[in-house]
């Protein structure tokens, strides 16, 4: 997103901090790679279950329609696996699905320790330098109705209206940021590690907490969907305020 104002609300502009530039630049390319190879993944198993135990043979809560695995479930007629007709089932898989996601898996995992260390770096010296509290966290005078509308008033307008680089950022950027980099963003690394035996066996609080690797496969596949939506929006309000003002900003810092 960018900030969008009238040409008499202007204000003096704070240039992005070094700090700031890198670990966004670090965080941007770990996200589209994690994303890429996120959908490799997917396509594997398009299906989603909540819980401890998810496979083919359980009714999911919700499919994807993606890859050629969605749909593709031919199965012999089941049959109790332990005895109780309530209790889980076994059957023999009549085709065989398609699995190419090994590259993806370790690419995905890669780049996953990349994108928590800008996101660790980013969050710490926001905290510490206080750019977070006042750059991206809204204050309550700005939390109002009327302020809210204006904002959305303004992203809404076409031709957008004068814009900056870099903050003091309007309410609903300010919203958005703060979401992305203090809940989905934290809440995406800690899903995702949660999926990994080697990683729970020594944490398995992780289950605890996400009520199974399911579920947390599940919230992933959310918080990995509101990511991409973020992304998308912001490379949308990017183009209308000025693509080279704005990489010029997040680059050079001017």
């Amino acid at each position: 997103m960018a900030a969008v104002l009238e040409a008499s609300d202007m204000v003096p502009t704070r240039r992005h901090q070094p700090w700031v530039r890198l670990t966004h630049w670090l965080i941007a390319l770990a996200v589209l790679v994690l994303i890429y190879s996120g959908i490799a993944i997917l396509m594997v198993h398009p299906r989603f279950y909540w819980g401890t135990v998810g496979n083919d043979l359980m009714q999911p809560i919700f499919e994807v329609p993606v890859g050629p695995n969605y749909h593709a479930m031919q199965w012999s007629p089941t049959t109790a696996f332990l005895g109780n007709p309530d209790g889980p089932v076994t059957a023999d898989r009549l085709a065989e699905p398609w699995n190419g996601n090994g590259w993806a898996r370790s690419l995905h995992f890669l780049a996953a320790w990349a994108f928590l260390l800008g996101l660790a770096v980013y969050l710490g010296l926001g905290a510490l330098t206080g750019h977070a509290r006042s750059a991206l966290l809204p204050r309550p005078d700005e939390l109002t109705t009327g302020n809210l509308r204006q904002d959305i008033k303004a992203h809404l307008r076409l031709p957008m209206p004068a814009v900056q680089p870099g903050p003091p950022y309007g309410v609903l950027q300010k919203l958005a940021y703060a979401m992305v980099a203090f809940v989905a963003l934290p809440l995406m690394f800690l899903t995702g590690i949660t999926m990994s035996p080697a990683i729970t066996a020594s944490y398995p609080v992780l289950l605890d907490v996400f009520g199974g690797g399911q579920s947390a496969r599940t919230i992933h596949f959310f918080t990995f969907s509101f990511v991409a939506l973020f992304l998308l929006v912001h490379l949308v309000m990017i183009v209308l305020t000025g693509p080279l003002r704005q990489l010029h900003a997040m680059t050079l810092g001017k």
